[in-house]
């Protein structure tokens, strides 16, 4: 099968997979270019909850494919971008589920998501310092913010790779798994997901990414929305909440 992305919607899920094992699932140009239109179109499919991203077999992705760099270095940078800001504005939860290496534009795929799920043995690198590369300044930013200044100048200076107990300590990752146990506990996970308010999803993923001006617009969905309500009588009555806002209100 070519490199590409494949993907499936299951349970109110979307697993969207880097499939190249060729090349330990490294994104080729065509990938990169591929994922934004994807992304589009399942975050306007209502019957996905929440989206994961991984990668094919026991890698998750070693980066960008090293040979689409020779013909321009800069555009395979730019589609990379493009891709992540896709992955970062995606509206609903996303998470990263990471076995093996999570390597350069792996990292920074990962990094996009608003979770990280990664089994024993895992290894991140974020590596342009070994290609001569300047790391595009939005990715920078989003790696200081996950893991702070000190370990993101360590890994940006140096181009070497830390293992996963390291990136769980440095807030890269948010959960670390026994190997074996990773498809488990993200199927659970994201079951948990699904089933809660897509509202407080919503405006929650939006405030912690750091936008200002749509305070006035969640408040107002907020007083339009039957959730509240329903959450409330849930609770009560010991029972599963049935929530109904969806993205327009």
């Amino acid at each position: 099968m070519e490199p590409r992305l494949l993907h499936d919607v299951a349970d109110s899920v979307a697993t969207v997979v880097v499939h190249h094992p060729g090349k330990r699932n490294a994104m080729t140009a065509a990938m990169w270019r591929a994922l934004p239109p994807l992304l589009d179109t399942l975050a306007a499919d209502p019957a996905v909850r929440a989206l994961v991203l991984t990668g094919e077999g026991g890698t998750f992705c070693a980066g960008a494919d090293i040979s689409t760099l020779r013909k321009s270095a800069g555009e395979a940078q730019g589609l990379a971008v493009l891709a992540e800001e896709a992955l970062a504005a995606f509206p609903k939860p996303t998470l990263a589920a990471i076995r093996g290496h999570c390597v350069g534009g792996g990292a920074q795929l990962a990094a996009a998501c608003d979770l990280r799920f990664a089994e024993q043995g895992a290894l991140f690198g974020v590596t342009p310092a070994k290609l001569g590369i300047v790391y595009p300044a939005s990715s920078t930013r989003r790696l200081v913010s996950l893991v702070g200044p000190g370990t993101a100048k360590y890994l940006l200076f140096s181009g070497e790779l830390i293992d996963a107990e390291r990136a769980l300590r440095t807030g890269f990752l948010d959960e670390l798994l026994p190997e074996g146990e990773l498809a488990k506990r993200v199927a659970e996970f994201t079951r948990v997901l699904a089933a809660r308010s897509r509202l407080t999803q919503a405006a929650a993923k939006e405030f912690a990414n750091g936008r200002t001006d749509r305070d006035g617009y969640w408040a107002e969905q907020a007083r339009g929305s039957d959730d509240t309500a329903e959450g409330v009588a849930a609770f009560l009555e010991r029972r599963e909440a049935r929530f109904t806002w969806t993205t327009g209100g």
